[in-house]
């Protein structure tokens, strides 16, 4: 994992995985996250959702994220401010994913991907992705990253394929409308 600092626009920003005792900043981040103008085709759930949860899930959800297993999330923080995150969630041949599907082969899921406005375009998404693809190469073995993304969400579809990112050819239609799966094997 990266934990170095990476420039950003003015600042020093640094990327490590989340502790224990941050699921209020893990919250945060989150509402923000499905904040974004194009949140409604880059997340699964929506502000309204997120503000509802109760503290024991965003406590249980950092936990998971923190010292799991078949999770880690990353995050990019400046000046002491979170201005990024990454989820990664390992799933094992024959477990069902977020979407429902089974998973034919283990795979590491790349979720949750956010970086504030301010600070695209300046690497901090590559930063994010590269701890998340060593974490699971570390944790389980991992050969390389999946994700899903939005149809119509070309701007996140141009920064994964920067990133080395292809499409599998797979589209799944889902409650925000069509997802297609892109990968990233290991390099």
């Amino acid at each position: 994992m990266n934990d170095g600092p990476v420039d950003s626009p003015g600042h020093r920003v640094s990327i490590r995985r989340v502790r224990l005792h941050e699921w209020r900043e893990v919250r945060e981040l989150r509402i923000r996250a499905v904040s974004d103008p194009a949140a409604s085709i880059a997340f699964l759930a929506s502000l309204e959702d997120e503000i509802a949860r109760e503290d024991a899930f965003w406590q249980s959800r950092t936990a998971d994220a923190a010292l799991g297993e078949n999770a880690a999330q990353f995050i990019a923080e400046a000046d002491g401010r979170w201005i990024g995150t990454a989820t990664v969630l390992v799933r094992s041949a024959g477990e069902r994913d977020t979407l429902g599907r089974v998973v034919p082969m283990s795979q590491a899921d790349l979720v949750g991907v956010f970086v504030d406005a301010a600070n695209r375009g300046a690497g901090i998404l590559g930063e994010l992705v590269a701890a998340a693809d060593a974490w699971a190469r570390g944790a389980v073995g991992a050969v390389g990253l999946t994700l899903d993304v939005h149809a119509e969400n070309l701007r996140a579809q141009a920064a994964y394929r920067k990133l080395g990112f292809e499409p599998t050819g797979l589209v799944l239609e889902t409650v925000s409308g069509s997802e297609i799966q892109m990968i990233r094997a290991a390099g």
